[in-house]
């Protein structure tokens, strides 16, 4: 018998058809303006880090893609109980770290870089794990290259320099994280 599911379909397409179009007007149905804002943050902390426009825009349009599959599989209730309760370990991590990033920012000098990238390692694993059955390798390489792009502890130690380039940069982040906090959206 033949394993055909219109159901099945329709998310694919969706992926398919969202992943295709990860610009702006995707961004806002998925993505509060807060998101958006820390989002553009980090495109600009990407993009002065790495001195390449291409490469900034590809790590926020992965992370945009990926945030979009992910919605599309919890709202079409792909994920198992098992997988569920994985999630909620993953948002507590990833509060975790909005928690430490913030602290880190407000009270100066106590940056650690090697808790941070442990923080995004961990959240990069589990992610990983979630989706694992759900998404494509080439899916699990964009959660690596947005993951290991944002740990990387050159990158997080000019991010935290309270006297290096990025200073408002991080400023912006972290208010929009402590938003987002209050919200209750992460």
């Amino acid at each position: 018998m033949e394993n055909f599911s219109s159901k099945d379909l329709a998310m694919k397409a969706q992926k398919k058809i969202l992943s295709k179009m990860a610009n702006k007007s995707v961004v806002q149905m998925f993505i509060d303006d807060t998101s958006s804002e820390i989002l553009d943050e980090l495109y600009r902390v990407s993009k002065e880090f790495t001195g390449s426009r291409t490469e900034a825009q590809k790590v926020i349009k992965d992370l945009i893609k990926v945030v979009v599959k992910i919605a599309v599989l919890f709202r079409h209730n792909r994920f198992s109980e098992e997988e569920l309760s994985l999630a909620q370990t993953f948002k507590k991590k990833l509060h975790q770290g909005a928690m430490t990033a913030i602290s880190f920012h407000e009270v100066e000098f106590t940056f650690e870089q090697t808790v941070m990238s442990e923080i995004l390692t961990a959240c990069r694993d589990m992610l990983l794990k979630l989706v694992a059955t759900h998404l494509t390798p080439k899916s699990h390489g964009r959660i690596n290259h947005v993951f290991n792009h944002y740990s990387d502890p050159e990158l997080l130690t000019q991010l935290y320099n309270p006297a290096g380039p990025f200073k408002s940069n991080l400023n912006k982040i972290c208010n929009g994280l402590n938003k987002l906090l209050e919200e209750g959206k992460l």
